[in-house]
């Protein structure tokens, strides 16, 4: 057990910790973007699926504990490997392997998009989860009101531009920490990672759009 503990310690420990909650992360983003794209088909399509997933019953916090557990612990390892890199290099700056894909906008500016999301998760939860949702206001009232708020839109749409710049390089750097490098395959990687990251992030924007010119019809 001592050497699993000493490996989490690790500096290169901590990178396969954020690499596999990152992948979590991400399938779990997935699926949330799957079921939230019912909401094209209508309220009831979208009523449909939030009262099937409330449905599952105590498998419900089960998940959410595990879901909030894995966030945070992505979020404190990525504090702490930021924290202990910036010490190492003081100021000196990372000398960049070009080979490894160099240095992009994704990587430049990772611990800053992580911070923004953090808070981006935050204001999701009290508008979306921490709310009384009733027969009568159901989750797509509250998703229409929400994002018919034109401050809310603006932070939506800003948040998952955040997002979709976040996950490019998260999904990149995850193939890098498990070793799945190579310049005949390095392109493609780089290609579908900013591929999955871009439809997840149109299919939000889309919602959001939508329901902003919809004023509410789309659900109606």
């Amino acid at each position: 057990m001592s050497w699993f503990i000493q490996t989490c310690r690790s500096s290169l420990g901590k990178k396969y910790i954020m690499a596999l909650t990152g992948l979590m992360l991400g399938g779990f983003l997935v699926v949330h973007t799957i079921g939230n794209s019912t909401i094209f088909w209508g309220r009831e399509a979208f009523n449909a699926y939030a009262h099937h997933l409330h449905s599952l019953g105590i498998f419900v916090p089960i998940f959410e504990i595990g879901l909030y557990s894995i966030f945070f612990l992505h979020v404190i390892t990525g504090v702490i490997l930021f924290l202990q890199n910036r010490a190492a290099r003081g100021e000196q700056r990372y000398e960049v392997d070009k080979s490894a894909g160099g240095r992009t906008w994704g990587s430049k500016t990772m611990p800053y998009t992580g911070a923004a999301i953090f808070v981006f998760v935050l204001i999701h939860l009290a508008n979306f989860h921490f709310v009384e949702k009733t027969e009568i206001l159901t989750i797509s009232d509250v998703v229409t009101a929400v994002l018919n708020n034109p401050g809310f839109t603006l932070i939506y749409i800003v948040g998952m531009g955040v997002l979709a710049l976040h996950i490019s390089h998260g999904f990149w750097s995850l193939f890098q920490t498990y070793g799945i490098s190579h310049p005949r395959y390095d392109g493609p990687i780089r290609n579908v990672t900013w591929a999955v990251a871009a439809i997840m992030i149109v299919v939000f924007v889309l919602i959001t759009l939508l329901l902003v010119v919809s004023q509410n019809h789309l659900l109606g």
